[in-house]
C-alpha cells in the first residue's frame, strides 16, 4: 500500500498501544521512538530504562501502571503514543486514555497467542468502534506461530480481520517479515463489513486492488475491521509496516466545530510532581490554550455533584513542542489548585468514559503510629489525582479503600513507602456493598428550648431514592437566604459524609436528601451546631425511608473444552452466575454470563480441576443487583 508520508497540512495522530501484560507494549514504544530518531538509545524492559516507564515500581516489576505519553514524527505527522497498563488491575487507566485516541494497536503475543485480557480489550475496542491494528509481537521467539493464531484471532478476538503481512522463518532468529497485499482472502473478509466489496464479489466485476486498499482504509477508519500485521518489537521486524499502516488507515479526528471556538477537551491521566504539584495530561478537540490562558474545567463529584475548577495556565508542554495547545493534540500542563482524571473543558458528558467503579474494598493502616496521620494526608492526596481511588476515614482511625485488585494493592503499598516515606498495612480486601433508600422518610429537630437536644439549630430532612448512578443530591425546599450560607453548607457537606455509611455499614448511593426545615439563634448558633445536629436528623430519616443492600456483579466469559460444559455450567449456576450465552462446541465452548463479584475468585480456583487446566476466565465489573436473601 503507498502511504503518503509528507502531508500538504501537518496533523497529529494519538494512537494508544494496548495489550495484555507483557505481550511487549513498551518495547514496541521504544523501538518506534528509536526508529523515528526521537531518542538515540533503544532502552528495554528488562534493563529497567524505558523512557515511558519512569516510575521506580514500574521499572522494578517490569509493568506499565500509568499512561504515558511520547511522540516521534514521521514525514508531516506527529504520532503521539499513549502506552497503558496491561494489568487488569489498571483498567481505568486504560479506559481513560481510549477517549483521547484516534487509533489503536492492539498487540498480541506470537508464542501466548490470544489471552484474557486481549479478549477483554478487543471487545472494549469495537464497543468504541476505535479504529485498531494488530500487531502480532515476538515472531522470532522460540514457539511463535502465525498461520494458527491468525485462525484463534479470527476465533476468539473478531472474524473481521486480515493479514497484511506474513512471515518466514518464525520462530527463529531469522525470521523476517514479507508484505502481503490485499488479495482474494481480504476481499472475502472485507464483504462481511462493506456492501460495495460484497456486490463486487456477488454480481462482478472482481473488485480492484485499489477497490480493496480504499474499502480496507475506510473500513479500518470506522472500527469495523481490522488489519493484522506480524513482526518483533526488540528486533525491529515489521515495524516500518505497521507504521505505514497506521498512517494510512487512522485518520486524524479533525475540529468539530469549524472557526474560532472555546478549548474542548479531556483530562486523562495525572502525574504528581514535586512539592504537590500535579502534571495534568490534556487531550484538545477543539480550541486552543495557551500559556496563562484562564481556563475553567468542569469535574463531577463522587456523590454526583458537579463544580467548577478555574485557573491559570502556569505550565504547558505540548507533545511534540509547540508553544500553543491546539485541536487533536496533547499538552502536560499545570493548573493551581490542581486537576484530576476526568476534569474537562466544556461539556461535562462529552465523550465522557464510561467505567464500573472497584468493588473492592481494604483498610489501610500505618504500621507505626507517628505514621497515622501522614498516611491518612498521602491516601486522601493519592485519591485526589485518582477519582476512582476513593479514601475515607473509619470510626477507628483507619483509612478505607476502594480498589480493582491485588496488584493494584501492593504498587499502591509501594508508592506509599517510596514517595512518602510511610510503611502500610493493608488488610485482605473485600467486596464492597452499597446501600439504596427504598422509600421516603423525613424527620426534624427543633432548638433546644423545645426539645432535648444541645445544638442551637432547625434541621428537617426528607430522604429518598434518587435516578440510578446519580450518586448524591442535596437539595432544599427552605427559602433562599433563610439560612446563613456556612449554615447551609455545614448541612449539605455533613449529609454527604454521614451517608458514606448507611443502616447496615454500607456507604448508601443514589439518594436525593432534601432540607424541609430551618432555622438558627443569632449569634448563639454556629456552623458546628449544624454539623453536630445533621446527622441525628439524617439517620432517623433514613430508618424511616428504609434501605436496600445492593452487591457488586461481575460479566464473564470463560472458554471450555467440550466434555467439561455440563460441570462448569452446574458450578457457575452454584455459585449464582446467571449464564446469558454459549457458544462454539469445537474445538472449545464460551460461557457469558454474570457473578456475584465475592464469588468470583472461587470460580476461578474451581475452574482448572473442572477443565484439567484449559479453561480461559476473565471477568470485569458490570453492575450492583440487589443482594439476594440467604436461606
Amino acid at each position: 500500500m503507498h502511504i503518503q508520508t509528507t502531508p500538504r497540512t501537518p496533523r497529529t495522530l494519538n494512537i494508544g498501544i494496548l495489550a495484555h501484560v507483557d505481550a511487549g507494549k513498551t518495547s514496541l514504544t521504544e523501538r518506534l521512538l528509536f526508529d523515528h530518531g526521537a531518542v538515540d538509545r533503544l532502552c528495554s524492559v528488562d534493563a529497567g530504562d524505558t523512557r515511558t516507564d519512569d516510575n521506580g515500581i514500574e521499572r522494578r516489576r517490569g509493568i506499565t501502571i500509568r499512561s504515558a505519553v511520547a511522540s516521534f514524527t514521521v514525514g508531516g505527522t506527529q504520532v503521539n503514543l499513549i502506552d497503558t497498563p496491561g494489568h487488569s488491575d489498571f483498567v481505568a487507566e486504560v479506559e481513560r486514555a481510549l477517549e483521547a485516541l484516534d487509533g489503536a494497536v492492539l498487540l498480541l503475543s506470537a508464542v501466548e497467542g490470544v489471552q484474557a485480557r486481549t479478549r477483554v480489550l478487543m471487545r472494549t475496542l469495537r464497543r468504541l468502534r476505535l479504529p485498531t491494528l494488530v500487531f502480532v509481537n515476538k515472531i522470532d521467539r522460540s514457539g511463535a506461530r502465525t498461520e494458527g493464531l491468525l485462525a484463534d484471532v479470527r476465533r476468539l478476538l473478531t472474524p473481521h480481520v486480515a493479514p497484511l503481512t506474513r512471515v518466514t522463518g518464525a520462530g527463529t532468529a531469522h525470521a523476517r517479515v514479507v508484505r502481503r497485499p490485499p488479495d482474494e482472502r481480504t476481499a472475502e473478509a472485507l464483504a462481511e463489513v462493506d456492501p460495495d466489496i460484497l456486490a463486487a464479489l456477488v454480481d462482478g466485476p472482481e473488485p480492484a486492488a485499489g477497490d480493496l486498499r480504499a474499502a480496507l482504509a475506510a473500513r479500518t477508519a470506522d472500527g469495523s475491521f481490522h488489519p493484522l500485521y506480524h513482526g518483533s518489537a526488540l528486533g525491529g521486524q515489521g515495524v516500518p509496516e505497521l507504521v505505514e499502516g497506521l498512517l494510512g488507515m487512522v485518520p486524524a479526528a479533525a475540529p468539530a466545530t469549524p472557526g474560532p471556538t472555546a478549548p474542548r477537551g479531556t483530562v486523562f491521566a495525572v502525574r504528581p510532581g514535586p512539592g504537590g504539584e500535579r502534571t495534568a495530561y490534556l487531550r484538545l478537540y477543539d480550541g486552543e490554550v495557551r500559556p496563562r490562558r484562564r481556563l475553567t474545567f468542569l469535574r463531577r463529584e463522587s456523590d454526583g455533584r458537579t463544580t467548577e475548577v478555574t485557573g491559570r495556565v502556569t505550565r504547558l508542554d505540548v507533545v511534540g513542542g509547540a508553544g500553543t495547545l491546539t485541536a487533536g493534540n496533547i499538552a502536560a500542563l499545570t493548573v493551581p489548585g490542581g486537576l484530576r482524571v476526568g476534569d474537562r473543558l466544556g461539556d461535562l458528558t462529552d465523550r465522557a468514559p464510561q467505567f464500573a467503579p472497584p468493588t473492592l474494598e481494604t483498610v489501610v493502616r500505618a504500621r507505626y503510629a507517628e505514621q497515622a496521620a501522614p498516611l491518612r494526608s498521602a491516601l486522601l492526596a493519592l485519591a485526589d489525582q485518582d477519582p476512582l481511588l476513593h479514601a475515607r476515614p473509619t470510626a477507628s482511625g483507619t483509612t478505607a479503600l476502594l480498589l480493582y485488585g491485588e496488584v493494584q494493592m501492593e504498587v499502591l503499598a509501594a508508592t506509599l513507602a517510596e514517595d512518602f516515606g510511610i510503611d502500610a498495612e493493608f488488610a485482605p480486601g473485600r467486596v464492597r456493598f452499597l446501600e439504596r433508600p427504598a422509600g421516603t422518610g423525613e424527620a426534624a429537630e427543633e432548638m433546644p428550648w423545645l426539645d432535648r437536644t444541645r445544638y442551637w439549630a432547625t434541621i428537617g430532612l426528607r430522604v429518598e431514592p434518587g435516578p440510578r448512578d446519580s450518586g448524591g443530591v442535596f437539595a432544599y425546599e427552605t427559602e433562599l437566604g433563610a439560612l446563613p450560607r456556612a449554615f447551609h453548607q455545614a448541612v449539605e457537606e455533613t449529609v454527604h459524609a454521614t451517608l458514606l455509611t448507611g443502616l447496615t455499614g454500607a456507604a448508601v448511593t443514589d439518594y436525593r436528601v432534601t432540607l424541609i426545615r430551618s432555622g438558627f439563634s443569632s449569634p448563639v448558633s454556629t456552623a458546628a451546631d449544624f454539623r453536630g445536629l445533621t446527622p441525628i436528623v439524617l439517620r432517623r430519616a433514613l430508618r424511616r425511608a428504609g434501605t436496600l443492600l445492593y452487591e457488586p456483579y461481575q460479566a464473564f466469559e470463560v472458554e471450555v473444552p467440550p466434555d467439561a460444559l455440563a460441570p462448569v455450567t452446574a458450578r457457575l449456576a452454584s455459585l449464582g452466575a446467571d449464564l446469558t450465552g454459549t457458544t462454539g462446541g469445537d474445538p472449545a465452548w464460551l460461557i457469558t454470563g454474570e457473578l456475584p463479584a465475592r464469588r468470583v475468585r472461587e470460580a476461578e480456583l474451581r475452574l482448572p480441576g473442572l477443565t484439567r487446566g484449559e479453561a480461559v476466565w476473565s471477568s470485569r465489573p458490570s453492575e450492583d443487583r440487589p443482594l439476594k436473601p440467604t436461606h
